[in-house]
């Protein structure tokens, strides 16, 4: 089982993709952190180290996995 905090979601409340992520999980009920970045400016040099400098959203930490982006539900 998923813990909370093995999903790490970067995200911003201006991402359409970042809130459909956000809904995905919520819907297979897998626990999630989320780092609001509007929210949490201190964070983003993890955001930036995380995509090699991209400053895009949502980044999605899985079980030590980055996935940059978000393509959609199941």
């Amino acid at each position: 089982m998923t813990q909370a905090s093995d999903v790490i979601l970067y995200t911003h409340p201006d991402c359409a993709f970042s809130s459909a992520a956000k809904m995905d999980y919520r819907k297979r009920k897998v626990p999630y952190q989320e780092v609001d970045l509007s929210q949490q400016e201190d964070r983003i040099p993890e955001l930036l180290a995380l995509t090699k400098g991209e400053r895009i959203t949502p980044v999605i930490v899985e079980n030590g996995a980055v996935t940059i982006g978000y393509k959609g539900g199941t």
